[in-house]
């Protein structure tokens, strides 16, 4: 039974699903827009919009709480002098997911996602 169980486990443990998507986050944020599979990226759209809303306010406890996540201080530095201020008057969805087609390997559905201008 899945009762209040939250998330895609994306066929992983728990570790390896949380560096995974700590270092999808992390490329979201440095190039603004990553190709990946559907699953990872409606997988990681709430952590990138998660650190982007705690990057509006600059504080000491914004950074290490974004650090938590991200994986490098370019990253983090990112968030908080560039995002932040970009989105400072939206409210929420700063990113979207683009369905880009069928993989030609494997058939898995790959999207884009992409921070919003």
């Amino acid at each position: 039974m899945q009762h209040r169980r939250t998330g895609k486990t994306l066929d992983r443990k728990t570790a390896p699903r949380r560096a995974l998507l700590r270092g999808l986050a992390t490329s979201v944020i440095l190039y603004e827009h990553v190709n990946t599979t559907l699953a990872k990226a409606k997988a990681v759209k709430p952590l990138v919009e998660r650190m982007i809303t705690k990057g509006k306010v600059k504080t000491l406890n914004s950074r290490r709480q974004i650090a938590r996540v991200l994986m490098t201080e370019t990253a983090v530095n990112k968030v908080l002098e560039e995002l932040g201020p970009r989105y400072a008057k939206r409210a929420g969805g700063y990113t979207r997911i683009i369905k880009l087609g069928a993989r030609k390997g494997d058939g898995a559905q790959v999207a884009q996602i992409q921070l919003v201008k």
